[in-house]
């Protein structure tokens, strides 16, 4: 098959995948530049395009600060998820600590429904006086990525020659001088793609921090989001507009860290 031919039939092939992904994203831009009256009429693209969902929405709940606490949270927890995940994951695999079911058990609990989760972390936030602030979301977030960060690091870890641990304990170094100097450059690109994919996950969470924050200063923004939805309408326009304002930083951070992302989760970070 000549290469043009080629193009074309995997152009075609990946155009139903492409509409799939990119329809809800355009859709949303279009119910962002209807009216209210034009929303209900159903339509695809709206018939008298306007912008004053936008300035609307900034102007009926604090997108901006929103957009900060879910950024500070899902950075931080990100990176307490890591700390955490990291040196487990290696003393796992390395040290054997725990045996073969402790990896299996790691994961089991992240199958569990988060709802199941929900009194018992409310009552202990409360009484460590954690409720409805940042540092408590950040703590939530970091210990329940902890299982996902563990098990994408694991790959990385075991596609990681021995030798050259084995090399270093020679030389006289500990479990832990070996981690942070000898590993940790070494499988960078997947602890970057770790950290990319926890990240997103605390930024789209929605139950924990619905449950957890009640004012602005701490509220993030799917929670935000929501607050668009009144008793007796919803304001489709002014919602559309703050989710494309809320989503920016995620397709940001995917543009940009995309080599990172693909290559640390394609190749396990072995140089």
């Amino acid at each position: 098959m000549k290469p043009a031919a080629r193009h074309l039939w995997l152009g075609l092939a990946a155009a139903p995948v492409v509409s799939f992904f990119a329809l809800p994203f355009l859709y949303l831009i279009a119910v962002s530049l209807k009216t209210k009256d034009d929303v209900l009429n159903g339509r695809f693209w709206p018939t008298a395009p306007t912008l004053t969902n936008w300035p609307a929405a900034f102007d009926a709940a604090n997108i901006l600060g929103f957009i900060l606490n879910s950024v500070i949270v899902s950075l931080v927890s990100g990176l307490v998820t890591i700390a955490l995940a990291l040196p487990s994951a290696y003393a796992v695999l390395r040290l054997k600590v725990g045996g073969k079911w402790l990896s299996d058990v790691t994961l089991s609990s992240y199958m569990a429904p988060p709802i199941v989760a929900l009194i018992p972390l409310f009552f202990l936030l409360k009484t460590t006086g954690l409720l409805d602030t940042r540092a408590g979301l950040v703590l939530i977030y970091g210990f329940a990525n902890v299982p996902v960060a563990f098990w994408l690091l694991m790959p990385f870890l075991r596609r990681m020659p021995i030798e050259i641990e084995q090399a270093a304990a020679m030389d006289g170094a500990g479990p832990f001088r070996t981690l942070l100097q000898i590993v940790v450059p070494i499988i960078a690109p997947g602890i970057v793609a770790t950290f990319i994919i926890v990240t997103v996950l605390s930024y789209n969470e929605f139950l924990f921090a619905s449950a957890f924050t009640f004012s602005d200063a701490t509220r993030t923004l799917p929670v935000g989001i929501s607050l668009f939805q009144g008793d007796r309408l919803v304001n489709f326009g002014q919602m559309a507009a703050a989710s494309l304002a809320g989503i920016a930083p995620v397709y940001l951070v995917a543009l940009f860290m995309q080599r990172y992302l693909v290559s640390g989760l394609a190749h396990g970070g072995v140089k």
